[in-house]
């Protein structure tokens, strides 16, 4: 096994994944510099370190595993999924007007985010006989109803961005199951013409960030605040940025978030355009190698599970870095491998192994 993981792992997807994990912690030492709330800066450093030496070797061991038993275990995944985002109703942990966390110890889990890689699985488990069969509302509706569900759930912790993710996926996923481009017409033009109704079952704060995204100076202290303060400092970066620990909004606390959800903020004002265009070239290759991994699939359940991390981490990316920019809403939609959180980058590397391990074996079918 050690001498097939040495010949066929795509190496690419590895060492893209360990300069972007390695960025992000160097972006989070540079982000804490100044020890915010308490916390000092070897505190979250370390701790990001830990989980990613950890999960790279959890993701080598899932090397030994066939990832087409995942197939067998599916029903089970989803009870799993479902049981865990009510859990978090029941027993979760509240903090920033949502409840989206489970204390376990020392440590503080999203059971929302884990939700994303183990929905992926029981998709392409159940799109896997639905391939090119998904041709009228009828046989569309059984995969609108299996996904709502826990869909439903997340958005009510409110989670309003896990919840598009999980939409992303769906869309990423049903359109390689070869989903009639008709219905999909249908459907978007139902979704347009139904968008207004969402805005009254949104929270007051998401309807204004939705305002804020349109206008960030009719509440520049407050809703607007993060906007306004991570375009600066993007900005202000310029080329080269300001050296790592030099830039003035993180540094001096004026850019809120900026471990986690505006980390590239960080990056964008202390490496410049040059640092940012390299990052995002990082998360390019690492969305090109899944598309090519799926394209290249040999079974039907690989090719979904490709597709869907593929749509995860492009979804990701996408509206992560368009709300640092200001071109979408803001939505806590951490950038993956780089933002400081645990069981966002736990889930992030498992997608990576399970990514690794359908690539090494599709080079087994192959010959």
């Amino acid at each position: 096994m050690w001498q097939r993981i040495w010949r066929d792992w795509d190496w690419t997807i590895v060492i893209c994944t360990v300069l972007l994990v390695t960025t992000g912690i160097i972006a989070i030492g540079s982000a804490t510099h100044v020890n915010q709330d308490g916390l000092q800066l070897s505190d979250l450093v370390t701790r990001q370190t830990i989980f990613f030496l950890v999960n790279a070797i959890i993701v080598i061991a899932i090397q030994w595993i066939d990832y087409h038993k995942l197939r067998d275990w599916s029903n089970a995944i989803y009870v799993l999924t479902i049981v865990m985002l009510l859990a978090v109703m029941v027993v979760g942990t509240s903090a920033l007007g949502a409840q989206r966390w489970i204390q376990i110890g020392p440590i503080t889990i999203q059971p929302s985010e884990f939700s994303k890689l183990l929905m992926i699985i029981c998709m392409a488990k159940l799109l896997e006989s639905r391939i090119n069969k998904l041709n009228s509302f009828k046989e569309l509706l059984p995969c609108v109803i299996y996904v709502g569900i826990p869909t439903l759930l997340v958005f009510t912790q409110p989670d309003l961005g896990t919840s598009l993710v999980y939409m992303a996926i769906f869309i990423g996923m049903t359109f390689v199951a070869g989903i009639r481009m008709r219905l999909v017409q249908i459907v978007a033009g139902a979704a347009v013409l139904l968008a207004p109704l969402g805005w009254f079952v949104l929270k007051e704060y998401q309807k204004q960030r939705i305002l804020v995204f349109l206008n960030p100076d009719i509440d520049p202290f407050g809703s607007g605040y993060h906007i306004i303060q991570s375009k600066i400092a993007i900005g202000s970066g310029m080329i080269l940025g300001k050296g790592l620990f030099g830039g003035t909004q993180s540094q001096l606390n004026f850019l809120p978030e900026n471990h986690t959800d505006f980390i590239f903020s960080v990056i964008g004002e202390e490496l410049g355009f040059i640092g940012c265009v390299i990052v995002l070239l990082l998360l390019f290759m690492l969305i090109y190698r899944s598309i090519r991994v799926a394209y290249s699939c040999n079974d039907t359940f690989g090719m979904l599970l490709a597709t869907g991390i593929g749509s995860m981490l492009t979804f990701e990316v996408l509206v992560n870095v368009g709300m640092t920019t200001g071109i979408m809403p803001v939505t806590g939609i951490p950038l993956p491998f780089i933002s400081y959180g645990v069981s966002a980058l736990t889930t992030n590397m498992l997608s990576i192994g399970l990514l690794l391990n359908i690539a090494m074996q599709r080079k087994k079918y192959m010959f």
